[in-house]
């Protein structure tokens, strides 16, 4: 290969000039940046409230929601993009976002990777020119190396698909496919066994506009694919209150994937379909939880692809053969230790997530201190849930927990230590919303089984005060099963909605009441990108002080006592 990971890279071809705007940490477009101007949402960012259109845009990597790569499309479309995007890190997610904008859409995005002292050096400067395969700034020129497809070493089917010879949309695919590979540094294509796609939430038209066209181009998947949370529910959103138009568009982007042979499923936690992948299989999901999770929790093997490689990848049954696909790239880079509180209930597990996000932005962390503590699926699936807000990194290892831990950690790395300090100051953070409760969501991911029964447990014989919505969302099947038990009937009597193939990510008004103003959450996911979604702040507690919020109309005002 002539394209190095150490090399000054031009990875989405282009020409730009504008302001440069250095971002210290990253971020994810979806959640982070309006789709419709480019401003960033996120409060929990530092430069929220800036804008990003037509700047030379600078961070170290992206982090968060498989879905930017999406949210990146509708701005270039609309022409509120950046001028360029600099990265000094490996980054999918917008790259992809990027190259299908110029690939498919004819509005390219340039995307560049520097080494670690031009990006300093860069970031310092006021503004900066992309041309003529450099980069110019501050009186210096740095040259770029242009990533090339024919780089990879391709089998001879693969060539023939980059040739043609399988129509327009296979092309298309595994050309874009094959740059992504060689950006990531590659040397070739794995097989996959199973797909998921994500980018089928009508969060802005980009999705739509992407779907119906690789559809009408005849785009069909190789291999079986699931369907992630939608924003209708596809069978009774006339009766919900949802307008027409949207309801039609919704729709129409998740028949698009059903038309290109993609599964219904309609939910964001795969993982709970009765066919979860297993320990060591090869697949080639998106949406972050669902990829922390399998990796994490099934130690199946996957990278977070971004929105619309997860459809190609599908349609191919061909992935780039790099990061956690190899044993290498599943290593743990970074040590947290945990001090962990004593007394500690479920909402521990979606701070921890959020947290070691925090301290391991980049890379994959072994979480310690917590052999001796117990935890559920649904406590790893908070976990893993919360870490994709605010890390870019596919995966997590628990000592103790998840079944690739032992001896996972790279020699050298790095520790950090986390004790009830740095939780309390995250229980802070995470609840900034108010305390009088008009809303409580449950199923950010997708509730289990298990997690229903339990709703139904801690109801008892009580309901909600009046005043105050409960709506849980979970996947179709986890409906069926709970419905087949009695316990719909049960949380129905008790005043709860339960909502299926929508996900509080994708819930927006009428189905979110509009005139709700105080979010309760037992999910540290939509805790964080609540606001950037709603409008509203949110605030996050275990699942029984929901149940309990939701009866009383009130939410816990101070941190749980095992927080002190």
């Amino acid at each position: 290969m002539t394209n190095r990971p150490d090399q000054n890279r031009q990875i989405v071809a282009g020409n730009a000039k504008g302001e440069v705007l250095a971002f210290a940490e990253g971020i994810s477009f979806w959640g982070g940046i309006d789709p419709d101007s480019g401003r960033i949402i996120d409060i929990h960012h530092p430069n929220h409230g800036q804008t990003a259109a037509g700047k030379i845009l600078l961070m170290p990597t992206s982090r968060g929601s498989c879905s930017g790569s999406g949210v990146l499309l509708q701005l270039a479309l609309d022409g509120n993009a950046p001028a360029a995007l600099v990265f000094c890190e490996g980054e999918e997610v917008l790259t992809l976002g990027a190259l299908v904008a110029g690939r498919v859409f004819g509005c390219p995005v340039p995307v560049v990777r520097l080494g670690r002292a031009e990006y300093d050096a860069l970031a310092l400067a006021a503004g900066a020119v992309l041309a003529g395969g450099e980069i110019h700034f501050s009186g210096q020129s740095v040259p770029l190396v242009a990533v090339q497809a024919h780089d990879l070493d391709l089998t001879d089917r693969d060539r023939a698909i980059l040739a043609g010879a399988s129509g327009d949309a296979a092309q298309v695919a595994m050309e874009v496919l094959s740059l992504m590979a060689a950006a990531g540094g590659a040397e070739g294509l794995t097989d996959v066994t199973r797909g998921h796609i994500d980018g089928c939430i009508l969060a802005h038209s980009a999705n739509l506009i992407f779907a119906e066209k690789l559809a009408d181009l005849g785009a069909k998947v190789a291999v079986p694919t699931t369907i992630n949370a939608i924003s209708v529910d596809r069978q009774n959103w006339p009766s919900q209150g949802v307008g027409a138009e949207f309801g039609q568009r919704a729709s129409r982007l998740a028949d698009a994937y059903v038309r290109m042979g993609a599964k219904p499923t309609f939910t964001c936690a795969p993982y709970l379909l009765e066919d979860a992948p297993t320990e060591g299989e090869v697949i080639g999901w998106s949406e972050s939880n669902a990829v922390i999770f399998a990796n994490t929790v099934l130690g199946a093997r996957t990278p977070k692809h971004p929105d619309y490689l997860d459809l190609f990848i599908a349609m191919t049954g061909r992935a780039p053969a790099t990061g956690v696909y190899t044993d290498e790239g599943r290593q743990a880079r970074v040590e947290i230790r945990i001090d962990a509180p004593q007394g500690l209930d479920d909402l521990f597990w979606p701070l921890l997530g959020w947290l070691a996000g925090r301290h391991a932005p980049d890379r994959i962390p072994l979480v310690t201190g917590l052999s001796g503590i117990a935890a559920s699926r649904d406590d790893l699936k908070a976990m893993c849930a919360a870490f994709g807000t605010t890390s870019g990194a596919p995966m997590l290892h628990v000592a103790g927990h998840t079944p690739e831990a032992a001896g996972c950690l790279a020699p050298g790395a790095p520790v950090v230590t986390l004790g009830p300090g740095e939780f309390r100051a995250a229980w802070r953070e995470l609840n900034q919303g108010e305390t009088k409760v008009d809303l409580v969501a449950i199923g950010s991911p997708h509730s289990s089984l298990e997690e229903v029964r339990r709703l139904v447990d801690l109801f008892g014989e009580r309901r909600i005060a009046d005043g105050v919505q409960m709506i849980v969302t979970l996947g179709r099947d986890v409906l069926r099963a709970a419905s087949r038990e009695g316990l719909v009937a049960r949380l129905q009597a008790a005043g709860v909605r339960l909502i299926p193939d929508l996900c509080w990510c994708s819930v927006t008004e009428p189905v979110f009441p509009p005139q709700a103003k105080g979010l309760l959450t037992n999910s540290g996911k939509y805790a964080h990108y609540a606001h950037g979604l709603s409008g509203r702040h949110a605030r996050l507690a275990s699942l029984a002080d929901c149940i309990a919020a939701a009866v009383s109309g009130q939410a816990p005002s101070e941190p749980p006592d095992w927080l002190g």
